[in-house]
C-alpha cells in the first residue's frame, strides 16, 4: 500500500503531460479560414504544400499554425485626394478582397497578418488619389463616378500584382467637395438643366405649329377636291336626298311652297 502512491505519481504527470500535449497539438479551423503551419525545427512557414482547411487537425506541440480569413472580406477606407484643378477631394470606398488560398504561406512569411495595414491600405491610397488627380471636382461630383471605380480598381490590381491579394472589386460610395464648390455645381448643373427644359419647351411648341400647318395645309387641299368636285347636278342630288331624309324623321313636319334656287324645294318650318 505505501508503495501505491509512489506509482501512481509519475502516472499523474504523464498523465497531465499527455493532456498538455494534446492541447498544444490539437487545432481547429473554423469555416472559412485556412491554416498556415510554421515548422520550428524544420524549414519554418510551410510554403510549398497547400494551406490547412477547415476541421480539426494534429501537429507536433514545437510546431504553430497561425489561422487566416480566406472569405471576402470589406475594407472601408476614407481617401483624400487632389482633383486636377488642386483642390481637395475626399472619397469613400469599399474594398471587396481576399488572401489568395493557395498563396497564404508566401503571404503569411512575406507580408504577415497584418498584410491589409501594409499591402492593401497603401495600394488603394496610391491608386485613388493618382485616379482622382485626372478628373475636375465636376466630374468626379456627377458624370465620371463609374468611370472613376473601375480606374481605382484597375490601378489598385497593378500594385497588388505578386501580393498574394485577390482584389475583387472596388467602390466608390461617396464623394464630398468644398461646400463652396459643392454649391457652384449645384447651381450649374440646376441652370443647365433649366436650359435644356427650356429647349424641349421650345421644340415641342414647334412641333405644335408643324403640326397645325400641315393639318391646315390637308384641310385646305381636300376642300379644293371636293370644291372641283362639285356640280350643280350633284349638289341638286344632295339637296333631294336632304329632303327625303327630313320627310321621313317622325319628329319633324315639313311644309314645301314653291321651289328655290335651282329647282330645290323651299322648307319653311319644322318641329
Amino acid at each position: 500500500m505505501e508503495r501505491l502512491p509512489k506509482i501512481a505519481l509519475p502516472g499523474i504527470i504523464a498523465i497531465i503531460v499527455l493532456i498538455i500535449v494534446l492541447a498544444k497539438s490539437a487545432v481547429n479551423i473554423g469555416s472559412g479560414q485556412a491554416g498556415v503551419l510554421f515548422k520550428t525545427f524544420s524549414d519554418g512557414v510551410v510554403t510549398e504544400e497547400a494551406p490547412m482547411g477547415e476541421g480539426f487537425h494534429i501537429v507536433a506541440p514545437w510546431n504553430k499554425v497561425f489561422i487566416y480569413e480566406v472569405r471576402q472580406q470589406e475594407l472601408s477606407e476614407p481617401i483624400r485626394a487632389l482633383s486636377s484643378n488642386g483642390l481637395d477631394i475626399k472619397i469613400d470606398t469599399s474594398i471587396w478582397f481576399q488572401p489568395q488560398f493557395e498563396n497564404l504561406g508566401k503571404l503569411h512569411q512575406d507580408k504577415g497578418e497584418a498584410y491589409v495595414q501594409r499591402v492593401l491600405i497603401p495600394a488603394i491610397r496610391s491608386a485613388s488619389r493618382s485616379v482622382v488627380g485626372r478628373y475636375t471636382p465636376e466630374q468626379l461630383y456627377s458624370s465620371k463616378r463609374d468611370a472613376i471605380q473601375t480606374e481605382i480598381y484597375t490601378e489598385t490590381n497593378k500594385l497588388l500584382e505578386g501580393q498574394f491579394i485577390q482584389l475583387n472589386e472596388v467602390l466608390v460610395r461617396d464623394v464630398t467637395l468644398p461646400p463652396t464648390i459643392k454649391e457652384a455645381i449645384e447651381r450649374k448643373l440646376s441652370q443647365e438643366q433649366e436650359a435644356l427644359e427650356y429647349e424641349f419647351r421650345l421644340q415641342k411648341a414647334e412641333q405644335e405649329a408643324e403640326r397645325q400647318r400641315i393639318d391646315a395645309e390637308g384641310k385646305a387641299r381636300a376642300n379644293q377636291i371636293l370644291s372641283a368636285s362639285l356640280t350643280d347636278k350633284i349638289l341638286q342630288e344632295k339637296g333631294i336626298q336632304a329632303t327625303l331624309e327630313l320627310a321621313k324623321s317622325p319628329n319633324a313636319k315639313v311644309v314645301v311652297i314653291g321651289s328655290g334656287k335651282d329647282g330645290m324645294p323651299i322648307i319653311l318650318g319644322n318641329q
